[in-house]
């Protein structure tokens, strides 16, 4: 079994975005990092966003409130956050606590600003194959992985364990885009073990410790674990049971080290392409930038005022 890496999927993105700044001249495109409260998991993929974003030549910023901040005053200094000209993209860490109505900041987020696909606007996008709107980046991520390993999508059977709407089911709007044969599977399928063995590209995303194993996996299937949970002896692990499938899949991605690594890297790409958007470049850079890839943004808003 062949393990498709994150870090050289990474690697290509980081690529690819270093030719979108080089474009945007001497700006620099700055993300803004929203959390509320001090969960473990929030802060790790924080870190690892920063991290990122760093790696990349991006400013970051984290803008950190108290667990029992409440909402009215959430909402205020998120709202100053949303209206900050010098904020090219959000991150909303969730799920917030209880007494923020998390669907008002949903539908209060800029969506041009909405990196990680959680407004209504770019979710409705995503579902009506616009890619002007922000697909949630896991979800982008899985398709990045089977892009960079040049795993063909168009015709295959893919299964998807999980409906959530940070994965499973914008994940599946992604897949048909690339003319796939989609299936969503939850906890609560009948014959789930039949179904996702069906599945020449498995994906699971349920959220369940090692649910998932070779009884569940087709021969020579590509298996993308989107989980991240942890194990008994409190070790990372994903959805999969990564030690029992060697022997019936192709390819698998490893939890730590797989999809994550992956997702941070997407979330850099859409705060460029927010910068580029916002500088009103994105149409042209199909054209213009074809032919000059590295001419730089501020001399081409010069042209365009003169």
């Amino acid at each position: 079994m062949e393990i498709l890496k994150g870090a050289e999927v990474s690697a290509k993105i980081k690529e690819q975005a270093a030719q979108m700044l080089s474009r945007l001249g001497e700006h620099v495109p700055k993300l803004a990092i929203v959390r509320v409260g001090e969960r473990p998991d929030d802060m790790s993929y924080e870190r690892g966003a920063t991290k990122k974003m760093e790696s990349f030549g991006l400013r970051v910023q984290s803008y950190v409130f108290p667990e029992d901040v409440s909402d009215q005053e959430f909402k205020q200094e998120f709202h100053k956050i949303n209206r900050d000209e010098d904020v090219t993209g959000i991150l909303l860490l969730r799920p917030l606590p209880k007494q923020i109505v998390e669907a008002d900041i949903e539908k209060m987020i800029d969506p041009s600003k909405d990196l990680d696909g959680i407004s209504p606007s770019n979710i409705a996008k995503v579902f009506a194959g616009d890619s002007t709107g922000f697909a949630p980046c896991t979800a982008e991520a899985v398709i990045e992985v089977l892009k960079a390993n040049n795993i063909p999508i168009t015709g295959k059977r893919v299964t998807i364990v999980g409906r959530s709407m940070v994965v499973g089911r914008p994940l599946s709007m992604l897949m048909l885009k690339e003319n796939a044969t989609v299936t969503i599977c939850h906890t609560r399928t009948r014959e789930l073990e039949a179904t996702c063995r069906d599945g020449e590209i498995l994906v699971a995303a349920a959220g369940r410790a090692k649910m998932l194993d070779s009884r569940y996996v087709g021969r020579d299937a590509v298996v993308i674990d989107v989980g991240i949970n942890v194990d008994e002896n409190g070790k990372l692990c994903g959805d999969v049971d990564f030690d029992s499938i060697s022997e019936t899949a192709s390819m698998a991605t490893p939890v730590p080290g797989g999809v994550g690594a992956v997702t941070t890297a997407v979330l850099a790409k859409h705060l460029l392409c927010a910068a580029l958007r916002r500088a009103g470049l994105e149409g042209m850079k199909g054209k213009f930038f074809a032919k000059f890839p590295h001419f730089p943004l501020a001399k081409l808003k010069k042209c365009i005022i003169i």
